[in-house]
């Protein structure tokens, strides 16, 4: 692809470096790179990667921009609020650089359509915030052959690796199997707002070099960063011969979807309280269970149930004993993750019975109490 006079000018300070040159701007121009998640890693490489010419970028996304996200996902103003995120990015992004064509998928990534979408394009970058996500892509890549730039942020850290076919491991090489329970979100543990434009702007490089062929991809090395101690640490790492996915008898040959948490998912001795049944409880008259609010603390000051003590999950362990055991208390927490990990852990503490709020506060103000702020 021959570059326009227009596209010259744009990219001169590219077309002056010697690695890149003219013959790597043509390679961005007929790129096509997508991107899943517009969130916090997805806003900083989607800008960057638009602006460098990448000449096809996908979006995909099914949320709606939240006030909260604008703390980090500066891919969104405030007059994007409640707009889809992919269509949201796709307008900011047709606003940067009109050279380009940007294509929104506001959908849900699942293993049924992952093949397909991935499939038009030549390069993944994955900034989703769920752990069956992450597998979810790293596998449609492997069994595609695309290379993948994969990254992860939790409160003041973050990840960065590349995955590229047949030149190192992939995601499920340094991480076998975990669950989305295992790692709390931003949502639940919050997240310093520069810190995903540091990773998502590594992200962004190491595709530009991917497609380019300039420099050294992170293929065989994790890079950390750390944003407290400003400290960025690298890490070796193998290609694992009994990896599920690219190993060298692969079980996973079809891209497969985690079943989510249900209503068989509560363990023994575990109940399970929808809101209205929980608002029927506390209106009874008797005597009200123990309401334990395992939230983080400004979380809970944001707006909570009347009479719930806040216990956050970290603190939990050491303060579980708080907890009378024959009290059968109610566990509550944003949307009922965290809760019912709670409850299993309450359970295995000794206290008898313990109820899990399904849906969590999410539910509550959508079936009991709309007025009830909940962060």
């Amino acid at each position: 692809m021959t570059l326009s006079a227009l596209e010259r000018a744009r990219y001169q300070r590219h077309l002056s470096l010697q690695e890149i040159g003219a013959a790597g701007q043509e390679k961005l121009k007929a790129a096509r790179v997508v991107i899943v998640g517009a969130g916090g890693l997805g806003s900083p490489a989607a800008l960057y990667l638009a602006a460098a010419g990448c000449g096809t970028l996908g979006l995909v996304d099914f949320d709606r921009v939240d006030v909260s996200n604008l703390q980090r996902q500066v891919l969104f103003d405030t007059a994007a609020l409640e707009q889809m995120k992919a269509e949201a990015g796709r307008a900011r992004l047709a606003a940067l650089n009109p050279e380009i064509r940007v294509v929104s998928h506001a959908l849900e990534l699942k293993a049924a359509n992952v093949r397909a979408l991935l499939a038009d394009y030549d390069l993944v970058v994955d900034g989703s915030d769920r752990l069956s996500t992450r597998y979810l892509v790293n596998d449609a890549c492997v069994l595609l052959g695309r290379p993948l730039v994969s990254a992860a942020i939790h409160r003041f850290e973050g990840q960065v690796m590349t995955y590229v076919p047949g030149r190192g491991p992939c995601y499920r090489c340094l991480f076998p199997q975990a669950s989305d329970g295992m790692v709390a979100n931003c949502a639940e543990a919050g997240v310093l707002g520069v810190l995903p434009g540091v990773l998502g702007t590594l992200q962004a490089t190491e595709a530009i070099k991917l497609i380019t062929g300039v420099g050294t991809p992170l293929t065989g090395r994790l890079l950390t960063y750390d944003a407290l101690e400003l400290r960025f640490n690298e890490f070796r790492v193998e290609r694992r011969r009994d990896c599920a996915v690219c190993g060298d008898a692969p079980t996973i040959t079809e891209p497969r979807d985690r079943e989510a948490p249900s209503a068989s998912a509560a363990p023994d001795g575990v109940r399970r309280l929808t809101p209205q049944a929980l608002r029927a409880l506390l209106a009874a008259g008797a005597t009200a269970p123990p309401l334990i609010d395992v939230r983080e603390r400004w979380e809970y000051d944001t707006g909570h149930l009347p009479g719930a003590v806040n216990i956050p999950m970290s603190e939990l362990p050491q303060r579980i004993a708080e907890i009378p055991r024959a009290s059968q208390p109610v566990f509550i927490c944003r949307s009922g993750g965290r809760s019912m990990r709670a409850c299993t852990m309450a359970l295995k503490s000794g206290v008898a019975t313990p109820a899990n709020l399904e849906g969590g506060l999410l539910g509550w103000a959508a079936d009991v109490d709309p007025t009830l702020p909940v962060a």
